[in-house]
């Protein structure tokens, strides 16, 4: 039986103070985006190529269109905007970049509202700044994760180490591999712990390893680590990305990517774990 007041697992709430902090962040956020030259976007809940934004088909919630051709809701912003952007507005604007403050709809029934930003032909630490202001203004001091997407994979083409030991981040058979270089990049936590593997690091390595510390040294906050070893769940990350957490709670990740010959940087806020972390803070005054 499904009571009258009943909502789906997984969907969203928001009503007085709840709501009244969610549209607060919203607000300061779209205020620091504009000012750094983001204008902003709002795609349609309905799409065509979700599939090429979202790793697991399975997370997808699907519908058919008047020609019982499959759509989807929307699971990720980042591929729609790009696409829009550059095939059906691109011939009328000549703005490079985007925000986005609206929801993702991921099976059965989970509702993800974000802050996002594309920027076309941006560099990933200049976005990574636009981020870390965001967070300063909203008084939220994240841990920034900065990993590379190319090191597990050049690892696996060279080395014959599998991907799936990458996804599962299986540190212990890194540690115990007949390869004493990877079981130090293992231990890799902070810049300086990279700067001194570095010498011992394979020549294939090299430039990506020095690319993850170039974006370390640029990013603006007092807690950065980094996982060279972890391997992305998003399809479209081809380079350097990152995420953010508050303890063990996301709040943020971004990266660079390459589509159809676009290259583009961006990020996305996780409103509802923001909200959350305020509503905490304000509960301790």
């Amino acid at each position: 039986m499904i009571f009258e007041h009943e909502i789906p697992a997984g969907s969203r709430l928001y009503f007085g103070e709840s709501a009244r902090i969610k549209r607060q962040i919203e607000r300061i956020a779209s205020q620091i985006l504009e000012a750094r030259g983001f204008a902003e976007i709002s795609t349609p809940l309905f799409s065509y190529h979700q599939h090429m934004g979202v790793r697991d088909d399975r997370a997808l919630i699907r519908l058919a269109d008047p020609q019982n051709r499959e759509l989807t809701l929307r699971a990720d912003s980042t591929i729609d905007v790009v696409r829009l952007v550059t095939k059906r507005l691109g011939r009328s604007v000549d703005q490079k970049k985007w925000f986005y403050i609206q929801p993702v709809y991921r099976y059965p029934t989970e509702e993800i509202n974000q802050i996002g930003a594309e920027w076309l032909g941006g560099e990933l630490a200049d976005v990574l700044g636009v981020m870390s202001d965001l967070l300063e203004a909203l008084e939220t001091e994240p841990v920034y994760q900065i990993s590379n997407i190319r090191i597990p994979r050049l690892i696996s083409e060279h080395f014959n180490v599998p991907l799936t030991r990458f996804e599962k981040m299986d540190v212990a058979a890194f540690l115990d591999a007949d390869l004493p270089w990877l079981a130090e990049l293992a231990r890799v936590q902070s810049p300086e712990d990279l700067e001194k593997a570095l010498p011992n690091m394979p020549d294939v390595l090299q430039a990506e390893l020095a690319r993850m510390k170039e974006l370390a040294d640029a990013c603006r906050c007092a807690r950065c680590v980094l996982a060279p070893l972890y391997y992305a769940k998003m399809r479209y990350y081809d380079g350097l990305f990152f995420r953010c957490f508050a303890g063990n709670t996301p709040l943020a990740s971004g990266g660079h990517f390459v589509d159809d010959d676009i290259s583009a940087a961006g990020f996305a806020l996780y409103t509802d774990a923001l909200i959350e972390i305020r509503q905490k803070g304000m509960q301790k005054r």
